[in-house]
């Protein structure tokens, strides 16, 4: 666990401080995504509270979700109370969350399951996810400011995680995951992330990066130069999500 969690915390970090050179009336504006920059650190910080219940509850305020109409409905109550608040008090809000998830998560298992709204996942995959979660709101937020944040090793984690829940994505989808998918994709400084069986018909080769943002539904594949090879592959393209 203490390599994924050293990269949690760092991408957390990251995000944070860029937040912190942030000049406070950029926090209203609007992310691609449809929220203010505000709402977003608010999301971050309301998911933080309920991965917390998840680890050390059993998942008690996962039912919540159940009163809304749709998970949208859900999300959005659950980011309105840092509407009342200032931009300091939502980082601060934020960071609270955040460290009880790490302390918690510190002295899990790697294999501890954790229930989640997605159904149950070990607890290296929840951290791995918390982490996905806070690098593709960082891209909402590095976007709408007009910038893109650096691509790091800590994309080997997303990546990771994007080839792992293939068969859940081709469930949510209602496609068939008929043949297992190798994941080939190059990360910064030439490293080389490969997943799933070395020989197989099913390949998905190209850039790490752009993996992983089309793993976050930040961008379509058709607009990436990677490169499928089978029609399982090419499916994987259209369903993949990493976002738990």
């Amino acid at each position: 666990m203490r390599e994924i969690l050293s990269d949690l915390v760092a991408e957390q970090q990251y995000q944070d401080q860029f937040l912190q050179r942030t000049n406070i009336r950029d926090w209203k504006i609007k992310t691609p995504a449809g929220w203010s920059i505000q709402d977003t650190v608010s999301h971050l910080a309301s998911f933080e509270e309920y991965s917390f219940d998840a680890l050390e509850e059993g998942g008690s305020r996962l039912e919540e979700a159940a009163a809304y109409e749709t998970h949208d409905d859900f999300k959005l109550a659950a980011l309105l109370p840092g509407r009342s608040m200032r931009p300091q008090d939502v980082i601060e809000w934020w960071r609270e969350a955040r460290a009880k998830v790490v302390d918690s998560l510190s002295r899990k298992s790697p294999t501890d399951r954790v229930p989640w709204f997605a159904g149950d996942m070990s607890a290296k995959t929840f951290a791995t996810a918390r982490l996905t979660e806070t690098w593709a709101h960082g891209l909402d937020i590095h976007e709408t400011l007009g910038g893109e944040p650096e691509d790091t090793p800590r994309l080997r984690h997303i990546a990771w995680l994007a080839w792992k829940t293939l068969p859940y994505a081709f469930e949510e989808a209602g496609q068939p995951y008929e043949q297992p998918v190798r994941v080939e994709v190059i990360g910064p400084a030439y490293a080389k992330y490969a997943f799933g069986p070395e020989h197989g018909d099913q390949m998905i080769k190209g850039s790490a990066g752009e993996w992983c943002r089309v793993a976050v539904r930040r961008r379509s594949a058709d607009d990436t130069s990677l490169r499928a090879q089978g029609t399982v592959a090419e499916m994987a393209l259209k369903v993949v999500r990493a976002i738990l």
